[in-house]
């Protein structure tokens, strides 16, 4: 962990405090390659009518745009939340470098709390680093539930 990781992770939750606003699950990322932000984005499913309208699988979108390239070797992606199966198999296919995230996610994570893809016999492995401003992350993801909750 560095001071860096902060400072992104701290960009990744604006985005999340975007769905949020939005009324959209709060999760943001950003991805971070030679020291810049090449890529920022927040869950867009309702408002893109799209399931995988995943903030890390716009940003991986982002970033192969910005660098003219479907593979993504040296950035990091700073994400608020555990990311899903589906989002870890594009950071997989990606070849992302790192992945940072804050919130562990007990139900869908797919980096060691309900499975862990890195441990499969794939062709690419993901350096992780876990609980980056991890209380910040999931207040974000916990007031949004509550708040949910209360207009059922």
């Amino acid at each position: 962990m560095t001071n860096l990781d902060n400072i992104y992770m701290a960009e990744a939750i604006k985005e999340a405090a975007q769905a949020f606003d939005a009324d959209e699950v709060p999760v943001g990322a950003v991805i971070v390659h030679n020291g810049r932000m090449i890529a920022k984005a927040h869950n867009q499913i309702k408002l893109l009518k799209d399931p995988t309208a995943h903030a890390e699988m716009i940003a991986i979108t982002q970033a192969a745009a910005h660098l003219g390239n479907e593979r993504l070797p040296d950035v990091t992606i700073y994400v608020t939340i555990e990311p899903c199966a589906m989002c870890a198999g594009a950071l997989i296919l990606a070849r992302v470098k790192r992945l940072v995230f804050g919130a562990a996610d007990a139900k869908t994570g797919a980096f060691g709390s309900a499975l862990d893809l890195n441990k499969k016999k794939l062709n690419h492995k993901i350096s992780v680093t876990k609980g980056i401003l991890q209380d910040d992350c999931a207040s974000l993801l916990k007031e949004f539930f509550k708040k949910k909750r209360q207009l059922i």
